[in-house]
């Protein structure tokens, strides 16, 4: 029976991915802040803080109980709009979405290498090629996020560990928001390319594709703006 990991699964894309695994047979131990809805011979609950000092006690422990993992999905995520007075909800975007991952492959990555098999998927968004006035934590994370993964990808894969980045647009979560979200996803959409993902290991995946295309045309102009906006 393949086993898996989804850290951040108590909502959103992580507990809809954790559901179609179970019903395609897996068995799924799942982290998060909060306590599980979800409740499942094969699913097992791990309530822990990705932010927080025990989170990796908490993971190792959840590894060794697992036995071999085939997959780690790293799914937990924060985003908020940009608000002067509350700057600490942009160093919490960059906490959980940037050093918990990078956390996360602290500890699951020797129990991979250690088996020389196994697959880390870490959920990062096209907002990853922009500067965003807008909600820089959320931007400046998930580049961060996607540079480390991708950096990580060739090393692992000479030991048999695949990476993948995956890059989502708008997916209708609570993180999708603002009046205009063009393109946007549901959440089972997203959920059919992770599968598709597990299945094929590629490096990057950046759905949707002509949501992804526009942002690459676009990046290099907003950039370029906030340059000349200094000068």
């Amino acid at each position: 029976m393949r086993q898996a990991i989804v850290i951040g699964n108590t909502d959103g894309i992580g507990l809809a991915l954790t559901r179609r695994l179970l019903a395609e047979g897996w068995a799924v131990t799942g982290l998060s802040r909060r306590e599980a809805t979800l409740e499942h011979d094969r699913y097992v609950h791990v309530a822990s803080d990705v932010t927080a000092a025990p989170y990796r006690a908490d993971l190792a422990r959840a590894l060794t109980a697992a036995g071999r993992v085939d997959l780690c999905v790293y799914a937990a995520g924060v985003g908020e709009l940009l608000d002067l007075d509350d700057l600490a909800a942009q160093t919490r975007a960059v906490e959980v979405n940037l050093v918990g991952a990078a956390r996360t492959v602290e500890v699951v990555g020797p129990h991979l290498l250690a088996a020389g098999a196994g697959h880390l998927i870490g959920l990062s968004s096209l907002a990853d090629a922009l500067i965003s006035p807008d909600a820089p934590g959320y931007a400046a994370s998930k580049a961060g996020m996607s540079t480390y993964l991708l950096s990580l990808r060739p090393v692992l894969a000479r030991r048999g560990v695949a990476v993948s980045t995956v890059r989502f647009g708008y997916v209708d979560t609570k993180l999708a928001r603002g009046p205009v979200r063009p393109l946007m996803i549901s959440v089972d959409r997203a959920v059919d390319v992770l599968m598709r993902c597990i299945d094929r290991r590629p490096a990057v995946v950046s759905y949707p594709r002509r949501m992804a295309l526009l942002i690459a045309a676009a990046a290099p102009a907003v950039r370029l703006r906030a340059r000349l906006s200094r000068s």
